[in-house]
């Protein structure tokens, strides 16, 4: 979730892009999207940018957005029943100026959207939920996750409740594109944003939170909410780790208490605050690979997307490296998974739209090196 102003966030990711000498910018997506099945209306706007953004301006893009029709940012991809399903963020036009508590992202609804296979035709499936169908919230749907088990598929999703504080729901479904209906309280004991949801080898499913600056992930240091907290720590202090519970069987509570996520440099001591190219902000993602747990995750105000190895689902994890270097926008919120032996990770920018608060959805192949790590993406 992009949360700082643009002048400071906008000019590095700029840099990354590489100019051409001619031609376009933005080609026309080659798998655009199909029409929504539910009857959900287009952006109009979104229509108009995706046409203008084809006028060349001069920036060559690794891959296209996902669909045109809507803004979509955030993406948490899964495969289910060998189809690829996308939970993303539904981006939109509220006129609210920016802020460093990312209220002018004020995000209302879900879509989900799918495809067999990466580079197939993409399904925009409509609303899935809806914040007036949310008996907690207030405001702000930001960015989400799902998983499947006992037969019914879970949808979590950060958003304030009625004291503006960020919990994290839950609704479920018989279908993976919804209609979710959800639970009418959030989950006990959570707080923060970006849910996500890795169910391990065993089938032990563990969700990981957490983000800082407005994703108040700061303001739970002592365990209680404090408002006064700063953005985060000094930069000599210990980082902040996104949070980790085992989910109960029902995957509708937390089969324990939250716990911090250490994450350490390479002589094993603990990253500092300050340590803004390495620590972690936001968009936490997990995934296994040859029997090592894998957290990727966001950097915020520096713009990397970076991962960190551990042998247990509860870490310490030890940073490894960089996988993206910035996007067009801000922060590089992701999802990875494998698909027909290829590795995949879904992301946004800002290619349709030039602003920060309305991004798309896109998805490159992610290429691992022998070692079990990853070669750099500039997109």
């Amino acid at each position: 979730m992009s949360l700082k102003k643009l002048p400071r966030y906008f000019k590095p990711s700029l840099a990354l892009l590489v100019p051409l000498a001619l031609g376009t910018a933005c080609q026309s997506n080659s798998n655009p999207a199909a029409s929504g099945e539910n009857g959900a209306a287009a952006d109009s706007t979104a229509q108009a940018l995706a046409a203008d953004s084809s006028a060349g301006s001069g920036k060559k893009y690794l891959s296209q957005p996902l669909i045109k029709e809507i803004y979509t940012a955030d993406p948490s991809a899964h495969v289910f029943n060998g189809r690829i399903y996308i939970y993303p963020s539904h981006d939109i036009e509220t006129g609210m100026p920016e802020n460093d508590n990312g209220d002018h992202f004020a995000m209302r609804d879900y879509h989900i959207l799918s495809m067999d296979s990466v580079g197939g035709k993409v399904t925009d499936h409509g609303v899935a939920l809806d914040v007036k169908d949310v008996p907690w919230a207030g405001r702000q749907m930001w960015a989400p996750d799902a998983a499947f088990k006992n037969g019914k598929y879970y949808f979590y999703f950060p958003a304030k409740d009625k004291q503006d504080v960020f919990r994290i729901g839950v609704a479920t479904s018989t279908s993976p594109t919804g209609p979710f209906k959800a639970e009418p309280k959030p989950i006990a004991g959570s707080f923060s944003i970006d849910p996500v949801v890795f169910e391990d080898t065993d089938g032990t499913s563990y969700m990981y939170v957490g983000g800082i600056w407005g994703g108040q992930l700061q303001r739970w240091k002592t365990g209680k909410y404090d408002a006064s907290v700063k953005p985060e720590p000094a930069p000599n202090e210990l980082a902040l780790g996104p949070k980790v519970a085992k989910m109960s069987k029902d995957m509708l509570s937390f089969a324990e208490p939250v716990k911090e996520v250490k994450i350490l440099d390479e002589n094993g001591k603990p990253l500092l605050s300050g340590d803004n190219k390495r620590r972690f902000f936001e968009g936490a993602w997990m995934h296994k690979y040859q029997d090592k747990y894998y957290l990727t995750y966001s950097t915020g105000d520096t713009h990397l997307l970076v991962y960190a190895t551990a042998t247990s689902p509860y870490g310490p994890f030890t940073y490894k490296g960089v996988i993206m270097n910035p996007v067009e926008g801000w922060t590089t919120h992701h999802s990875i998974i494998e698909k027909d032996g290829k590795w995949y990770i879904f992301y946004h920018d800002t290619q349709l739209s030039g602003k920060t608060w309305l991004r798309n959805v896109k998805v490159t192949e992610l290429k691992r090196t022998p070692d079990g790590g990853f070669e750099t993406i500039n997109p």
